[in-house]
């Protein structure tokens, strides 16, 4: 179902499906006809019979985003206990996080690579500090901006 002849702007909003419920989110959202995007990655995991494969899982538990209105969503979201907003506080109130156009299709592309031969940079080899603004110039994320971000590990 896609939302037209609307006032309201169709944005991304980052949501929560807690205890492992991305898939079920997901799956629910392509239904309702709401553009999505989980990123996943391949990880080895053991199947039942115990033999290790390779499989597609969400990266980042409990988190995904959805392309639509605010009206739309929760209408979707009524009566579903397994899909919550992510929120910020803004002047003492909670508010659904809503990510630009720009820095979705951003993210997008970055995590939609899944490329296993990615080079991640010690600390020791960049000198950045926390919140410095970046842009990727040349290879497949050319163009990519962000900030510099030290994750612990």
């Amino acid at each position: 179902m896609c939302v037209k002849n609307s006032e309201e702007p169709i944005e991304w909003f980052a949501l929560s499906a807690p205890y492992r419920n991305e898939l079920k989110a997901k799956a629910l959202l392509d239904e309702q006809g709401v553009e999505n995007y989980l990123p996943m990655q391949h990880k080895i995991v053991t199947d039942k019979k115990g033999k290790k494969v390779r499989k597609l899982m969400p990266v980042v538990s409990n988190l995904l985003f959805a392309h639509t209105t605010r009206t739309h969503l929760q209408e979707i979201k009524t009566g579903v206990h397994y899909l919550q907003y992510r929120t910020r506080v803004v002047n003492g109130r909670n508010v659904p996080i809503v990510v630009p156009d720009y820095q979705m299709k951003q993210f997008i592309a970055v995590c939609d690579t899944r490329n296993e031969q990615l080079i991640f940079l010690t600390p020791q080899e960049i000198n950045l500090s926390k919140g410095t603004p970046v842009r990727v110039i040349g290879g497949m994320f050319d163009g990519v901006e962000g900030l510099f971000l030290k994750v612990k590990g």
